[in-house]
């Protein structure tokens, strides 16, 4: 249960820091979406390890635990205290922070726009390959050669060339041309 509890919250913390790029540019730092990550990656083997996790091992987790926050607390103050007056008054508004939750929505709903469309012409585009649909007018030409005269050599012409857009199609001409030869 503790494993769990412990897990859940590194998850979001996790989540916080990675995304404290988009909602506070000020307090954040270059490589903080490695420690992010890093956090992620810890609540996941938290979370789906939290059965095997007991006793004295989960008493490592919780002290490990307790330090990162520790520490965590420790550099979020320093940042605090190198940020001006003004940025710190900034930061302490509540507009200021509505405003950044609706740019982060808004930004993820253009992103989510984006892959949407993205996967509906990746799944046209599949289609047209596969031959599920294929658009009109684009039947394939198959020419039959002219074999009446086998002196000829075996041109194609206009009355020889059969435009075809199913395999139906296909079929019928094979067992036409097959009943003529029988």
């Amino acid at each position: 249960m503790l494993a769990l509890l412990s897990g859940s919250l590194a998850l979001a913390l996790g989540l916080a820091v990675m995304l404290l790029p988009l909602l506070s540019p000020e307090l954040s730092r270059p490589r903080d979406a490695v420690w992010g990550a890093v956090l992620l990656l810890l609540g996941l083997v938290l979370v789906t390890g939290a059965d095997r996790l007991s006793g004295s091992p989960m008493l490592a987790v919780l002290c490990g635990g307790l330090l990162i926050g520790r520490l965590g607390g420790e550099v979020m103050q320093l940042r605090w205290s190198q940020l001006t007056p003004e940025e710190q008054q900034r930061l302490s508004s509540l507009e200021r922070w509505q405003t950044s939750f609706s740019e982060l929505t808004a930004t993820l709903k253009r992103g989510g726009g984006a892959l949407n469309e993205s996967l509906a012409s990746l799944t046209a585009a599949l289609q047209r390959g596969s031959g599920r649909s294929k658009p009109a007018g684009s039947g394939k030409r198959w020419v039959r050669p002219d074999t009446t005269d086998p002196a000829t050599p075996a041109t194609p012409s206009t009355a020889d060339t059969v435009v075809v857009r199913s395999f139906a199609e296909i079929d019928a001409l094979i067992e036409a041309a097959s009943g003529e030869a029988g």
